[in-house]
């Protein structure tokens, strides 16, 4: 663990981060009203609960409709985000997600945040990612993710990133 300006509250580790995303939430809200909203919501918390919970993956933040996930090692946040993925697609869910995955080093902040270029990235493949779609830079991809395939979608300009991106997209194989 390397402290960064020698607070103990601030140091930098290797974590893999997810972003999801509710796709359409707020004109799904418009369409169907709050109640439906809430019970589109809950359903998404559930899932997502129970799956991060079978792989080891901690949700670090809910953010309206949409999560921050945590994964130590990168293939489990993988599984879990590819489930996810293919649990909406599948499922009557009134919703799709849309996502997006990075790993590197990131600043613990404070014990309980996470900052830097990686969170930034996997925040941005979120975004960009079309509904049903899971992003991650090629370079996530590891021989060792057994149950994940990636389909090359090819380098892309993300805002606040110098350089284009070679991204993928991850399915369960």
């Amino acid at each position: 663990m390397t402290f960064i300006t020698g607070n103990p509250y601030e140091h930098r580790v290797t974590r893999t981060i997810g972003f999801v995303d509710l796709s359409g939430f707020t004109h799904f809200t418009q369409e169907n009203g709050d109640e439906a909203a809430v019970r589109a919501l809950k359903f998404f918390r559930d899932v997502t609960r129970e799956i991060c919970a079978r792989h080891g993956v901690r949700i670090a933040k809910w953010l309206g409709d949409g999560a921050m996930l945590i994964g130590v090692e990168a293939e489990d946040l993988a599984e879990t985000m590819t489930e996810l993925r293919k649990t909406f697609t599948e499922s009557d869910a009134p919703l799709p997600l849309r996502a997006g995955v990075a790993t590197g080093p990131v600043i613990l902040f404070e014990g309980d945040d996470y900052i830097g270029s990686i969170v930034n990235l996997a925040s941005r493949l979120a975004d960009l990612a079309k509904p049903g779609q899971l992003l991650a830079p090629k370079d996530f991809v590891s021989a060792i993710m057994v149950n994940t395939e990636a389909i090359s979608i090819g380098p892309v300009s993300l805002p606040g990133f110098p350089e284009a991106i070679e991204i993928v997209a991850l399915v369960q194989s």
